[in-house]
């Protein structure tokens, strides 16, 4: 069976999980398609994940990395234009339904073909040398299968290590955590050095050696429709961010003439539910008051800062002002 080959054009992680969904859900389901696209600079979360626990939040902001949840399970990845995603969206039978290693070993054979030592090991991941250079995830939905993955070329490991960085602060929630695996770029182990390009082009000579690709061009519909999806899902603070499972947060920290502040936080669909301050601070105004003023408020910093903006901190924590409360609760 031929396999179509839809090229993406695109590096925006909102659009190519937009895009994604929409091969997935509106394209001629007679037909398998598969995707090498790129995203830059993103942390791509799974479906079933709480985003507050997997990223370095100061760090994500001070590098603008983009922050999207994908509709596949499994854990946190960090993708930029070191990085090549790949996707097939294939018909569901005995052997694939929620089978990840079966696309692992492909791919994995494509690589092994290109003269790189790698293997399809355990549920979802390729290994080299024992280091991860791919994870996959798989969603499954009425007969069809979409398994996508990573796969690290020349990706910049440290800042991926910095941007998945948890935060000490205590969170506890009954999300699907991130499994940490020790990482490794594919241009390490090459026979030859070889651009990403010509990588590109000599894994999908690999893959598709026995099987006919034929190319794709997205229609003036085709986009106008995957524009919507992500415009309405993949760019909005209520999925990435909102979609959440419920969860406790407890930070704490000293502020230099005002005391130390701790503060408990209840969070669901992404808003404060709940939340309470302790700690050896000086206040007028009893806590409970600001409690009733931030509770519904989205759990992200814009919407704190205008909650914030007509409060007096200093009434409240003394010596403290709104730049410090923020920092506490958004850890900014």
């Amino acid at each position: 069976m031929a396999m179509i080959y839809v090229e993406s054009g695109s590096t925006n992680p909102t659009f190519n999980l937009a895009l994604e969904q929409y091969i997935f859900d509106h394209m001629d389901k007679k037909n398998e398609y598969f995707m090498l696209w790129q995203n830059d600079n993103a942390i791509i979360v799974g479906k079933n994940q709480n985003t507050a626990e997997e990223i370095n939040a100061a760090y994500v902001k001070k590098h603008n990395i983009r922050v999207v949840r994908r509709l596949s399970g499994g854990g946190a990845v960090y993708h930029d234009m070191g990085n090549l995603n790949f996707t097939f969206i294939v018909n569901a039978d005995h052997t694939s339904r929620m089978n990840l290693q079966k696309f692992g070993q492909i791919v994995a054979k494509a690589l092994q073909k290109m003269g790189i030592p790698a293997q399809s090991v355990g549920r979802n991941d390729i290994l080299i040398d024992g280091k991860k250079i791919s994870g996959n995830a798989q969603y499954i939905k009425d007969g069809r299968v979409m398994h996508h993955g990573t796969l690290l070329f020349h990706s910049n490991c440290n800042v991926l290590a910095k941007a998945l960085q948890v935060s000490e602060n205590k969170i506890s929630s009954k999300s699907i955590k991130s499994v940490k695996s020790r990482v490794a770029n594919i241009s390490e182990y090459l026979p030859a050095p070889l651009t990403l390009e010509y990588f590109k082009d000599c894994l999908m000579k690999c893959l598709f050696a026995d099987t006919p690709l034929i190319p794709y061009t997205l229609s003036p519909s085709d986009l106008a429709a995957v524009h919507a999806l992500q415009q309405h899902r993949y760019a909005t603070w209520e999925w990435n961010y909102g979609y959440s499972p419920a969860y406790q947060l407890h930070r704490k920290m000293r502020f230099e003439g005002c005391g130390e502040i701790e503060v408990y936080l209840d969070v669901k669909n992404g808003k404060i539910a709940d939340l309470v301050f302790f700690g050896d601070f000086f206040g007028q105004k009893d806590t409970s008051k600001l409690k009733e003023l931030l509770t519904g408020t989205k759990f992200e910093e814009t919407a704190l800062t205008e909650a914030l903006a007509s409060i007096d901190v200093d009434q409240y924590f003394h010596g403290l002002d709104k730049s410090a409360l923020l920092k506490l609760l958004m850890e900014i």
